[in-house]
């Protein structure tokens, strides 16, 4: 076996330069037209779409991996199904995916391959991504008007502020999108300042009717907030769908597509 020539690395360099790339990135994710919070299949394609669009979009998420629920299917069964016409986005992505021929309009996945396609495609368009980072809050303004996010480490977070006692910090946008499915992040921040009623969470599961009410109401809840995927069903206390995951693709197209419109008027 021939000598393999590997680069006399120093471990000082590898920490200055991590260091360096990454404040540097960071000084600009202070400021975006968008943020996204969470990082599960509506929101990264949300995040895509926008960014290929030439808006500054930031997606955060709360835990170490993107993807969300996407990673596998139900009950640890690793296969999901996606629903017509969401599998033109499939198509669109480049991602395989097998038609049922005895159930209509459903076709079968592998989780992990789409969460890493619709991964990778939000890099590729331009997505700024911060992972392992909670948002604890909101920053309002004039007429009660989001302008932004506040956050923190979600290390922190998860200490609690009894062990470990740090101060948040806050990054504006014009627009602020919850994509954080069951919890509905954002929503809840909204009915914690009064701003909001109550979040009643997602209904029980009726695949069919909660597929097309996530699409058809994903929505500009409150000004310059807009909610999409499985946080319209929190919101809303609409049904859940379980294992189908092609409303969560469109309703994150959706609300690209309604935050330019909105963008462009202003």
């Amino acid at each position: 076996m021939n000598p393999i020539n590997v680069a006399p690395l120093r471990e000082r360099d590898i920490t200055r330069h991590i260091a360096r790339e990454y404040y540097k990135e960071f000084d600009s994710l202070i400021e975006s037209d968008i943020i996204i919070v969470g990082g599960g299949p509506s929101g990264l394609l949300c995040a895509r779409d926008l960014a290929a669009t030439g808006f500054r979009t930031l997606l955060i998420e709360q835990s170490l991996a993107l993807g969300g629920g996407f990673w596998s299917g139900g009950f640890l069964m690793n296969k999901a199904t996606i629903c017509e016409p969401a599998d033109r986005i499939l198509e669109e992505l480049g991602i395989p995916f097998k038609p049922i021929k005895d159930c209509p309009g459903m076709t079968m996945v592998d989780p992990p391959h789409v969460t890493s396609r619709l991964i990778s495609a939000a890099y590729e368009a331009g997505v700024k991504i911060m992972n392992l980072t909670k948002v604890v809050d909101l920053i309002l303004r004039q007429d009660h008007r989001i302008e932004g996010v506040v956050v923190n480490n979600s290390t922190v977070e998860m200490a609690g502020h009894d062990v470990i006692h740090v101060d948040p910090i806050a990054l504006e946008s014009q627009i602020v999108i919850d994509a954080t499915g069951h919890d509905a992040v954002v929503i809840n921040l909204l009915h914690k300042r009064n701003l909001y009623q109550k979040v009643p969470g997602n209904g029980a599961m009726w695949v069919a009717r909660s597929e097309a009410l996530v699409v058809e109401n994903t929505r500009e809840i409150y000004p310059n907030c807009f909610v999409t995927g499985l946080a319209v069903a929190a919101v809303d206390g609409s049904p859940r769908m379980g294992p189908a995951f092609g409303s969560m693709l469109l309703s994150g197209r959706r609300a690209a597509e309604l935050v330019r419109q909105k963008l462009k008027s202003e």
